[in-house]
């Protein structure tokens, strides 16, 4: 009986601690605790998974060393990433169709904002 809680513990600590870096990659580009939201997952799954450990120290690693490094660089390159980060965001919810919507509620009748994808409008 003490084996079946253990492993129902593990499967279910997977499972939630998985879905939370999930959610958390894909919060990443967005403005806010993507990369919070990451390492709370890992955490997670550190509490049963040796492996999951060692990716959360890896992962601080690289990120304290991607905020280092951009921290040295110029400001125009600062500025390239976050226009590129703004980009990813903006073609993120052009997939999703929230231009779409509002082309829709406001009938202003551009195609273009509408997503590519069908499936949301």
């Amino acid at each position: 009986m003490q084996e079946v809680k253990r492993k129902t513990k593990r499967v279910a600590t997977a499972i939630v601690g998985g879905l939370i870096v999930v959610i958390g990659i894909i919060a990443i580009p967005y403005p806010g605790p993507g990369w919070l939201i990451v390492f709370a997952g890992l955490a997670v799954l550190a509490t049963e998974f040796e492996w999951a450990q060692r990716l959360l120290d890896k992962a601080r690693g690289f990120y304290d060393a991607w905020s280092d490094w951009l921290k040295r660089q110029h400001v125009s390159i600062r500025i390239v990433v976050l226009a590129l980060t703004g980009l990813i965001v903006l073609v993120t919810m052009w997939f999703l169709n929230v231009f779409g919507i509002f082309d829709t509620l406001f009938h202003l009748h551009m195609q273009w904002l509408h997503s590519p994808l069908g499936v949301f409008k």
